[in-house]
């Protein structure tokens, strides 16, 4: 239990003593659990490594994985990954140049984590072109189960290896649990010339596999993306990617919650290989009148673009292709370059886009009811497959806040009604505690100029705080009023992310722990996320460091924020919550 300083130091001291590193170089194929390795040793991955069919890989709290080359993770189908990071010492994959101190623009450095399940997957045609699975037979637009695909940026070894394959019958497969990880300069396939990678790239992943608390900070392409399945996502962090933001294809139906996105640079590169594109992007299926369909729920999301407000130099808030049904509930979308939607019919994908054979046009998706599902023409009750939404039109935003952006909807040119709009404000003030810009900008020697976010408190302010919520609790969705990903005096990014280690997160007003002087008696009260059933122990010592720490109160988590107060407490000690 290490604060993230103390690890920074530690890491930093053992850095300049030679660390020593152990290699992971071959597919893992027993169930294999990896601990903590001493302050300044880690382990490396330099080439792809599997984790195989049946196998598990447990990263225990702390694991720190410096990579290079080809160096990636990849789990296939069958498999599981575990990772079992804190908040005070998360799981951290990143490049053997991370000086765990200081950002660097820089990406490039390594692979990625990808994870192949066996959810569903609309992946008929790429390119216009028909794909063949692993079977040797074309895949069908038909939701039989029968689709998969190889992962992007992958690559078979040889006839019959099925490794980096997704895809399956099961959208309620368990490939594990993600908590507390943190992915940092990554992207790169070197192998394979001109493949880039995303951060975390979740193919068919199903919806028994937890990910909670993971962060992307500089990759070459996108930082996650979503190839169908029914996988959720919860306190997303993403930040300075080289494409899109949080990228969505084939035909995903799951739901996400709680994010804090910016839009930035990864180094001096061009946009979409290094310098951000889109924030969101999403494609329904491939081809567009193949099932599934996208059809999911983002809620309390805070997605900040390039601040430039020119249009040209950071693409659309979402941008919307093949179908796609997405409702955004309870967000704040700020300094956006081009609109908040973004039509973006002509994407070179091959696929054909809105309106293709009988389906939905986009101003249909926005305007018609959640309930009007696809058909089969296999006897799939669509209901079953289509889960995610439960009220309103197939598209839309509710509850939502547009502040500086740059344009927000072409629904004029679609003949969009207000349908899919219910309570959206445009405030005058910022509706986030503060935001800090580098004003000299970064200009790359494509031309492209920007303005990169150097400092920031996301927590709601303003008419943020209250717009009432427009999800409701149910087993994964928490019932939040405010816009954003976070309310408005506590800070979920604080202790674990690169953000806050290299100096981007302004905790000034909003630490972890908040000294209150308006007890009787002073005293101490801190609030905490929580997750259902786990203990959470708060604890006090007389230095930062925590080098003796006593043991205030033991609370059991309900699996929202919950707050412990001690009127008595001695204020001039330090107190923070460990798990």
């Amino acid at each position: 239990m290490k604060t993230q300083f103390i690890i920074a130091a530690a890491l930093l001291a053992a850095g300049a003593a030679n660390a020593a590193v152990t290699y992971v170089n071959q597919d893992i194929a027993t169930s294999t659990t990896l601990p903590a390795l001493p302050d300044g040793d880690y382990y490396s991955l330099t080439n792809v490594v599997y984790v195989m069919p049946g196998a598990s890989l447990t990263l225990e709290a702390g694991v720190i994985f410096k990579n290079s080359g080809d160096g990636s993770l990849g789990v296939a189908r069958g498999a599981q990954l575990f990772v079992e990071g804190t908040k005070y010492e998360p799981v951290i994959f990143t490049s053997t140049n991370d000086n765990f101190t200081a950002w660097q623009a820089q990406c490039n450095q390594w692979g990625s984590i990808a994870i192949c399940g066996n959810g569903m997957i609309s992946a008929s045609h790429y390119k216009g072109s028909a794909v063949t699975g692993s079977d040797g037979v074309l895949n069908s637009k038909e939701p039989d189960g029968g689709s998969d695909k190889i992962m992007e940026g992958l690559t078979t070894a040889y006839v019959g290896d099925t490794r980096p394959y997704y895809g399956g019958n099961d959208d309620y497969d368990d490939s594990g649990s993600i908590k507390y990880l943190s992915i940092r300069y990554g992207g790169q396939q070197s192998s394979l010339p001109n493949k880039e990678l995303n951060g975390l790239s979740l193919g068919g992943v199903g919806a028994e596999t937890d990910i909670d608390y993971v962060e992307v900070m500089n990759n070459v392409d996108d930082g996650i993306e979503i190839w169908g399945g029914k996988v959720n996502l919860s306190h997303v962090n993403i930040w300075n990617i080289g494409d899109d933001s949080f990228d969505i294809d084939e035909g995903w139906r799951g739901k996400a919650q709680f994010g804090l996105i910016v839009q930035g640079y990864s180094g001096d590169y061009n946009q979409g290989s290094g310098l951000g594109d889109n924030i969101f992007e999403h494609d329904g299926a491939e081809d567009s009148d193949a099932q599934p369909v996208t059809t999911a729920v983002i809620a309390n999301f805070t997605a900040i673009g390039q601040g430039n407000g020119n249009g040209e130099d950071g693409d659309g808030g979402t941008a919307w292709r093949d179908g796609a049904r997405i409702q955004y509930r309870n967000c704040i979308w700020m300094d956006v370059s081009e609109e908040v939607v973004r039509p973006d019919g002509d994407d070179g994908d091959g696929a054909q886009g809105y309106g293709y054979n009988g389906t939905l046009t986009m101003a249909e998706v926005f305007s018609e009811s959640y309930t009007n599902l696809p058909s089969n023409g296999i006897g799939i009750a669509p209901w079953t497959l289509y889960t995610a939404q439960t009220e309103g039109t197939l598209a839309g935003f509710e509850n939502c806040v547009f502040y500086n952006n740059n344009d927000y909807f072409e629904f004029e040119e679609m003949g969009q009604t207000n349908a899919a709009l219910n309570n959206i404000v445009e405030p005058a003030v910022m509706p986030i505690a503060s935001l800090v810009r580098d004003t000299a900008g970064f200009t790359s020697t494509e031309g492209k100029t920007i303005s990169p976010v150097i400092s920031i408190d996301p927590c709601a302010a303003g008419v943020a705080v209250d717009m009432g919520a427009s999800v409701k609790a149910d087993g994964f969705f928490k019932e939040a009023p405010y816009a954003g990903g976070f309310s408005a005096d506590h800070n979920w990014l604080l202790g674990w992310t690169a953000a806050d280690q290299y100096g981007f997160i302004d905790s000034s007003s909003h630490g972890e722990s908040v000294a209150i002087n308006d007890m009787v008696s002073g005293g101490v009260a801190m609030t905490f996320d929580t997750d259902e059933g786990i203990e959470y122990y708060v604890q006090s010592s007389a230095d930062a460091g925590f080098t003796t720490a006593a043991t205030e109160a033991v609370l059991v988590g309900t699996g929202a924020e919950m707050a412990w107060a001690d009127a008595a407490a001695d204020q001039t000690k330090f107190f923070r919550v460990v798990k």
